[in-house]
């Protein structure tokens, strides 16, 4: 049996890359398709904004000419210039349980990343942290939540027997009403709130929503507050102006400002901690795929959004803390009010809170200590070129 692999340079080929996730995961009864738009916009790199600072290609490995995998490889030089590395990237990594179409994909994208005198190989990442980031490697029988990744479970071992090690895992955690209803008289313990909201008073800590008559100011303040307090974690890559735009596009038309928190300590911006639906399950009932006008996808998804809502779980998908204002309870304060209003009065029943660093020892405590569950976990690789 033949097996190639083509670099994505015409438009059967760019049609076969596109499709090949509905393909693949037709069977699986976790997997959550993205709306064809979005992926449609997400692959183009005349759109994607992360297209401005990086290069690389895309390449679909075909067995007796029909598609068994596909992969992405890519420079992100911001990350380089940012981190003072030299290494390149693997993305959107799929394929059918082929260990000769894996190695062939990647033994492809390093020979690309070896041309443009990289060190390394890192990944999964479609593109940035801020996106798609790391492959699932704990628990794959649920959905996962929205802008996380699932995969089959084969991937780790078809990914590590291409001499792939792991760099860095990234936490998930759940918190569940029910659970919470089950230990304590009130959803968050009253012990924890009454301690936090005394530092808050002492502190001058002070937490606000977002406005949504000045969204665009506040997520301007909030990409601010980003990069601050992102600047030295592993792996972050400042936003650009374009990539705010596109935030305020996408997270924007999900927000819900009950659960999008500014904090500010003695009127100093300090942090922020943002929330959305878990719009994943709003498209595992829509089950969109490709063949079908867009117009039907998007109807169909604004009535079960607007008209039936079918979203259950919140996401903290954005949480950071300036770091002079870090060790003052600005965090717990963030996370207690919120998860309080969340878990109390609202009619979500759990909130997922991912992810967290693995090396982010602070935050992981302070949400174990909470009592959330440390439910899933996703792993970045990395291979010396």
């Amino acid at each position: 049996m033949s097996l190639v692999v083509r670099k994505v340079d015409n438009k059967t080929d760019s049609k076969v890359f596109f499709e090949f996730p509905w393909l693949l995961y037709k069977n699986d009864p976790n997997w959550v398709p993205e709306l064809p738009s979005l992926r449609r916009s997400t692959l183009n790199k005349k759109k994607h904004a992360a297209w401005e600072y990086m290069e690389g290609d895309y390449f679909v490995a075909f067995r007796d000419g029909q598609p068994v995998g596909t992969i992405a490889a890519f420079v992100n030089h911001r990350h380089n210039e940012v981190h003072g590395e030299n290494i390149g990237f693997f993305g959107f990594f799929e394929c059918f349980n082929d260990q000769q179409a894996a190695k062939a994909l990647f033994d492809t994208a390093e020979a690309y990343l070896r041309d443009k005198n990289v060190e390394a190989i890192r990944g999964p990442a479609s593109f940035t942290s801020n996106e798609v980031y790391g492959l699932l490697i704990e628990n794959f029988d649920l959905p996962p939540a929205i802008l996380m990744p699932y995969n089959p479970r084969y991937y780790p071992v078809l990914i590590e027997s291409c001499g792939y090690q792991k760099v860095m895992d990234l936490y998930a955690w759940i918190a569940r009403k029910s659970e919470f209803s089950e230990r304590n008289e009130h959803v968050i313990p009253d012990r924890l709130l009454r301690v936090t909201r005394q530092n808050m008073a002492r502190r001058g800590i002070t937490l606000r929503t977002f406005d949504t008559k000045n969204k665009k100011r506040d997520f301007q303040l909030l990409r601010q507050l980003y990069n601050e307090a992102w600047e030295k974690n592993w792996g972050f890559v400042p936003m650009t102006e374009r990539e705010l735009d596109n935030l305020v596009r996408d997270l924007g038309q999900l927000l819900d400002p009950d659960y999008a928190v500014l904090a500010f300590v003695r009127d100093e911006p300090a942090g922020f901690l943002l929330a959305v639906p878990d719009f994943n399950q709003i498209l595992k009932v829509v089950n969109p795929h490709p063949g079908v006008p867009e117009i039907w996808w998007l109807l169909k998804t604004l009535w079960h959004w607007k008209v039936r809502p079918k979203a259950t779980m919140l996401r903290i998908a954005l949480m950071g803390v300036k770091e002079e204002f870090r060790a003052l309870g600005v965090e717990a304060a963030m996370f207690l009010e919120t998860g309080e209003k969340i878990l109390s009065s609202s009619p979500y029943t759990s909130v997922d809170g991912s992810w967290v660093l693995e090396t982010n020892q602070p935050t992981n405590q302070l949400l174990m200590k909470i009592g959330l569950d440390n439910y899933r976990r996703y792993r970045l690789y990395q291979k010396p070129l």
